[in-house]
């Protein structure tokens, strides 16, 4: 799972867990100024994933880490599809990032608000551990 905040004028996507492990990613930062939008997209597990390299991928338990698909390079970490955000991105190293997180419908709102230049300059959706804080 991922856990999305806004700080400054960057996006943070934390990866959680042994997702870490999964996906061999930590953290990204994605400058706000590249984020074009972002989208609640459940059904987006069925879609074809393209090649691996490197990450892991067990249909139906886990797709994680880096793939490559029809000239575009997307980052996943998604166990659960009914929690997939999508996030659309421009000018980065990635084309879009497909993350569960545990509230999406917030997550994709935080994104889409702070993505658009309309929100605070700091902002989280709260985590479970997190007490008053909202986690994506």
């Amino acid at each position: 799972m991922a856990y999305v905040s806004v700080d400054g004028g960057n996006l943070i996507v934390e990866i959680e867990g042994l997702d870490k492990l999964w996906a061999l990613k930590s953290r990204l930062t994605i400058p706000l100024a590249h984020v074009r939008g972002a989208t609640e997209n459940p059904g987006i597990a069925k879609e074809p994933k393209g090649l691996r390299a490197p990450g892991t991928r067990v249909p139906g338990v886990v797709t994680a880490g880096t793939f490559h698909i029809d000239g575009e390079r997307i980052f996943w970490d998604v166990r659960d599809p009914a929690k997939a955000v999508v996030i659309q991105l421009a000018d980065e190293r990635y084309a879009r990032l497909v993350i569960q997180v545990s509230d999406p419908q917030a997550t994709a709102a935080l994104v889409e608000r702070h993505g658009e230049g309309l929100g605070t300059p700091s902002a989280e959706v709260p985590s479970p551990s997190t007490a008053g804080a909202v986690s994506a």
